[in-house]
């Protein structure tokens, strides 16, 4: 992956990239936070090249606008010349650059040692990593490898996902293990932020363990795992997100539904619609319901807006503030009437959890995985 810097050169002129393909707003999250051109693809591209041109000196500022990319790919999805599914990777390629020359900041460069020695980003001990689960066999040759992920291993927002993810399986009786402690970090933040060797080995390890264990179905919680191990070289096992095995047991009869008069919008995460086309299997999952209404954002599917929480800043979070892409996020949601805002990422329920507390918004609605959605019908019974 590198830096097409003849391209770049045109790249910075139009500005589809700030925008979706039906205008209504701005949709690059950096861009929304800062309202300069230099925080769009765009601008950011045009800094990156006169960089690494030795036109420009890099400085604190060129290394706060270059990670404060979350990789959302919007700027992907809307641009209009041939080279479009390129303009992520080469932002990520110039992310790669900085940290080969070691000018990362430092939260940054904190946040990948951290994975590197322990793990998780946060630099907790290992041995955490699985203390708050219990009553969960570990994987012994089922059917499907649970992979919890550093999301839902750490922070509580993602332990929820999870728990809600295991009881519906363990409903619908799915044959499933999880590796507890010894699992390891997946790899897609290391990859976003331009870590390749890093990626490299995590995927190598958890590729490794995998055989070792003869698993051959491995069930994400995160769409950035499920992002992640597509990515993994010569992978000898199926990854799938639980949204889509969850669809498939819906279709087969599994659940038995109640009606729930409830009216719910979606939020899609980048790392399963835009990354992977994944829109349609959440959105049937909760029409199955009964009584459930569906409204959608003014920005949806191929067009949602980030929450902000990619490339690693639902830890360092570069685009705090009142703009913030997960309030701005939460604001849009609130408009449509909606009494939840259903997720279908441990890292987005995070980012629009907090920002739901930072607007004072809890009493209005509140954020509920798909998971969840399924349990509240099952239980009203």
């Amino acid at each position: 992956m590198s830096v097409d810097l003849r391209n770049v050169h045109r790249c910075f002129r139009c500005g589809w990239c700030k925008l979706p393909s039906t205008f209504i707003d701005y949709n690059c999250p950096s861009y929304v936070r800062f309202h300069f051109e230099s925080y769009s693809p765009g601008g950011r591209l045009w800094l990156i090249r006169a960089w690494l041109k030795k036109e420009l000196r890099w400085s604190d500022r060129l290394a706060e606008i270059l990670f404060s990319c979350v990789g959302c790919r919007n700027c992907s999805e809307n641009c209009k010349m041939r080279f479009k599914d390129e303009v992520t990777d080469w932002i990520i390629a110039a992310k790669s650059v900085a940290i080969e020359e070691g000018l990362a900041p430092p939260k940054v460069r904190e946040f990948l040692e951290n994975i590197a020695k322990f793990g998780n980003p946060w630099g907790l001990p290992r041995s955490q990593r699985a203390t708050w689960i219990s009553g969960v066999k570990k994987y012994e040759g089922d059917e499907y490898l649970l992979y919890l992920g550093c999301e839902s291993s750490y922070l509580e927002a993602g332990r929820k996902v999870a728990r809600n993810v295991i009881e519906v399986l363990e409903a619908a009786g799915i044959s499933f293990g999880i590796l507890g402690n010894e699992e390891e970090c997946d790899g897609n933040e290391a990859y976003m932020l331009g870590e390749m060797g890093l990626f490299q080995e995590l995927a190598f390890k958890n590729m490794k363990l995998f055989q070792e264990l003869g698993v051959k179905k491995v069930l994400t919680i995160s769409p950035h795992a499920y992002n992640a191990m597509k990515k993994y070289p010569a992978r000898s096992f199926e990854v799938i997100h639980f949204t889509q095995l969850l669809y498939e047991l819906v279709k087969e009869g599994k659940f038995r539904f109640s009606r729930m008069e409830c009216k719910v919008t979606y939020h899609d995460p980048c790392f399963l619609g835009r990354y992977n086309g994944i829109y349609l299997e959440p959105r049937k999952i909760l029409l199955s319901i009964p009584g459930l209404k569906l409204v959608e954002m003014k920005r949806t599917r191929e067009n949602s807006f980030c929450c902000g929480g990619g490339s690693g800043n639902f830890v360092f979070d570069l685009l705090h503030g009142m703009e913030s892409p997960a309030r701005v996020r939460v604001r849009e949601a609130l408009e449509t009437g909606a009494k939840v805002l259903a997720i279908a990422c441990p890292i987005c329920r995070c980012m629009l959890e907090d920002a739901i507390k930072d607007e004072g918004l809890e009493e209005e609605f509140e954020v509920k995985d798909v998971a969840e959605m399924i349990l509240d019908s099952m239980k009203s019974r």
